[in-house]
């Protein structure tokens, strides 16, 4: 999604869908998900075959990446998908959810759930809303506080749409210490979620 915007506003912000694609070298249909996840994100606006920034897309793309990753989070939060995943962890006793308990929240969206799981599990990395632990396959709740910041992780980890679940850090069997893999500079995953 994130090379799509950065190509639209290359296109001064506002350009024919099926232009965009031929300019990725991608079929329409290719980029149709990623158009309609930035407009429910309230990125763009979809009008005619016409995407077209919102202020807040203009805001997006001209940000620095931290500031990307607040309005991205903020913007999933509003999202139905990501309230009841957050509500789900905040109300888990131990703050965190096995991947059979995300798959059953995302069985209740139209979407496939490989792809959706891994979709929320990038997308919910990227904007610090909580992490995952591949060793003990789970979710893990990230305390948010926006007059804190974390420096940067020092372990590496695959790119968020590379298909590839996060793993902790160190390569553990326990999970790691909530937070402890913000403020790392990732590319923003480039496959949509499911809102």
């Amino acid at each position: 999604m994130m090379g799509l915007l950065v190509l639209l506003n290359q296109h001064k912000g506002s350009e024919d869908v099926a232009l965009l694609a031929d300019d990725l070298d991608l079929e329409i249909d290719e980029i149709l998900p990623s158009i309609d996840y930035a407009e429910v994100l309230g990125l763009v606006k979809v009008s005619d075959g016409r995407a077209t920034f919102t202020d807040l897309g203009r805001r997006l793309v001209a940000a620095t990446i931290r500031e990307r990753k607040a309005i991205l989070r903020e913007q999933l939060r509003r999202t139905t998908l990501f309230k009841t995943l957050l509500r789900a962890l905040e109300n888990s006793p131990d703050r965190c959810l096995s991947d059979d308990q995300l798959g059953q929240i995302v069985s209740f969206t139209a979407a496939p759930a490989d792809d959706a799981v891994q979709n929320i599990v990038n997308w919910g990395r990227y904007t610090e809303l909580f992490r995952y632990d591949a060793a003990e396959h789970r979710l893990v709740a990230v305390p948010h506080s926006p007059a804190t910041k974390q420096p940067p992780a020092s372990g590496h980890s695959p790119p968020p749409g590379s298909g590839v679940p996060p793993a902790s850090s160190g390569g553990r069997s326990k999970p790691t210490a909530p937070g402890s893999d913000r403020g790392d500079t990732r590319a923003a995953p480039t496959v949509a979620a499911t809102a």
